[in-house]
């Protein structure tokens, strides 16, 4: 079986491109714990003020019925007060107060290094693919950012080949459909779209299919592509126009085609009016600009692998790729009924990997999301600069992009 890779084209506007529990994390770092906190029980709590007033401390909130309780911490002390307290006879236990991680029950989210990456190694749908384990934590840290917030009440337009009505873990997230393309209706034949809407919002923890990166977002379905994938500038810009008068927060285009006034101008229109836009940067593995990716007011986003490393089909240049993301058998949502893609490819119906910086861009995407749902107050400019600068600085970093590899639990702190 073959690996979908989104290819691109700038002749016209086209596509480039048992269940597992959440973050494994190790108890000896604090990456792990909450911060400037630790959890203190006392044999004998009229002792308890006295002993923690010996270590500088103050008398903590209690936790509940346990009889524990919720101690404030200096900074870089919480280890060293933690060892000490325990050695006191008047203490029954001290410990961290380990974060809670978000868990999905979705099928094929051991197969998503892109949302959890603990090394593993994984099969395609049909088993007929292995990709080889892979860096552990080369991923966007998803799961630790659900700890925050999934992005409820945010809409993503995803511009692409529209979304397939017949996928149960993708299409009950879409809340408008329209078709700015030559294509009769607004179904997915082509199977892009609904593979890049799944990245960003399929319904998580629903025991089937995979995890959206944002799986509180709600999905605007704007197909720009016709059935064979091709669409026009023009169609584009309407659908960003579309997108912004229907409340878009954040528009993907996982799309590539050559510069055009008329689609700047969209764009503009659509940053002046607060959204924050994500591009694809293109499948050259060359420095080639392509549009809409390479607009100032567009966050372009190259594609890596599950080591953390440059995809070799990725376009790049930190002159104008401004970030990036894994884009390499990355899994998620495809139609249930034939669709262009598949049938290329030989490929099973409904959920499945994909290979491109197509790929890539919804996860960028997602993230803004998540971060427009955990700071409000925000505009798409401190949105942008969120997301841009707590990316992970991969190797990389400054020369095929200017930032890092998107952090979505940083960027939602």
């Amino acid at each position: 079986m073959k690996k979908l890779l989104i290819a691109s084209c700038a002749a016209a506007v086209m596509a480039f491109g048992a269940i597992n529990s959440a973050a494994i994390s190790n108890a000896a770092t604090d990456s792990s714990q909450v911060a400037g906190q630790i959890i203190v029980k006392f044999r004998d709590e009229g002792a308890a003020a006295g002993v923690l007033r010996q270590n500088g401390l103050s008398e903590g909130t209690g936790i509940g019925s346990t009889g524990a309780h919720l101690v404030k911490v200096p900074a870089g002390k919480k280890r060293q007060l933690i060892e000490g307290l325990s050695r006191n006879p008047a203490v029954e236990y001290a410990e961290p107060d380990e974060l809670v991680t978000a868990t999905t029950a979705d099928q094929y989210f051991p197969r998503q290094y892109a949302l959890q990456n603990n090394g593993q190694s994984f099969t395609n749908t049909a088993n007929t693919l292995t990709v080889a384990a892979g860096k552990a934590d080369a991923d966007v840290d998803a799961v630790e950012a659900w700890n925050v917030t999934t992005g409820s009440g945010i809409r993503v337009a995803v511009l692409d080949s529209g979304v397939a009505t017949d996928n149960p873990d993708i299409n009950p997230k879409v809340v408008l459909r329209a078709n700015f393309s030559s294509a009769t209706t607004s179904e997915d034949n082509y199977g892009h779209g609904t593979h890049v809407a799944g990245i960003v919002a399929a319904t998580s923890n629903n025991t089937v299919g995979v995890a959206g990166v944002c799986p509180g977002c709600t999905i605007l379905a704007g197909k720009v592509l016709n059935d064979s994938g091709v669409g026009s500038s023009s169609g584009l810009a309407k659908g960003i126009d579309w997108a912004v008068s229907n409340g878009a927060k954040v528009i993907n285009m996982s799309i590539g085609v050559q510069a055009s006034r008329t689609l700047e101008t969209a764009v503009n229109k659509a940053w002046s009016k607060g959204v924050v836009l994500v591009a694809a940067a293109g499948n050259g593995a060359n420095q080639t600009k392509i549009y809409p990716g390479a607009y100032p007011n567009v966050i372009a986003v190259a594609a890596t692998d599950n080591n953390d490393a440059k995809a070799s089909f990725s376009t790049y240049g930190a002159s104008w790729v401004d970030i990036a993301a894994p884009g390499v058998n990355v899994y998620s949502t495809f139609p249930n009924h034939p669709f262009v893609l598949g049938t290329q490819n030989g490929r099973s119906f409904g959920y499945d990997v994909g290979n491109g910086t197509s790929m890539s861009s919804p996860i960028v995407a997602a993230t803004a999301a998540l971060a427009w749902a955990s700071h409000p107050g925000a505009t798409n400019t401190s949105i942008r600069a969120v997301v841009e600068s707590t990316a992970d600085p991969i190797s990389g970093t400054g020369t095929y992009w200017a930032h890092g590899r998107v952090n979505a639990d940083k960027a939602v702190r």
